[in-house]
């Protein structure tokens, strides 16, 4: 699957793109998505994935941040209490589809990088080592997929 900018909406946010990002990634790493943005009342689950080599489900938290993002490049947006809906929504999902309950679950939370760009910065600078994907969508924008942090949390009730 192949991210083109131009078959995406021009009221799509950052975020969605972060979103698409993370998918198009797992899904080179032998994942099948199974949703976008899964919503009940408790919340909405960016990404729900399921790994085609083994019964793993994998439900996804993206954070798509700036340079200059106040939580630490997202990773501090996952409070307890966000783990927290988010393992009541995964709760909920499971109960509606019971053919994936025996499934192994596993909360990941993905960090994507965005930077405007222009003629200075046409390139992120950093370790290009850190760095596993890189899209330049929307024009003047690069993503990166920064970090992927597989059990980023456990479960909780």
């Amino acid at each position: 699957m192949s991210i083109e900018f131009y078959q995406l909406s021009m009221t799509i946010s950052l975020g969605e793109l972060g979103e698409q990002l993370v998918a198009q990634w797992l899904e080179e790493q032998d994942y099948q998505i199974l949703h976008y943005r899964w919503r009940c009342r408790w919340g909405e689950i960016d990404l729900i994935a399921r790994q085609k080599s083994h019964p793993t489900l994998v439900f996804v938290e993206v954070k798509t941040r700036s340079d200059h993002s106040w939580d630490h490049k997202g990773l501090e947006a996952i409070s307890s209490r966000k783990q927290q809906k988010i393992s009541q929504t995964s709760a909920l999902f499971l109960a509606k589809n019971p053919q994936l309950a025996d499934f192994y679950c596993r909360f990941d939370v993905a960090l994507v990088h965005y930077q405007k760009q222009n003629s200075t910065n046409s390139t992120h600078q950093g370790d290009p080592q850190k760095f596993l994907m890189r899209k330049n969508y929307p024009p003047g924008y690069s993503l990166i997929l920064e970090n992927y942090l597989e059990n980023a949390f456990d479960f909780s009730d």
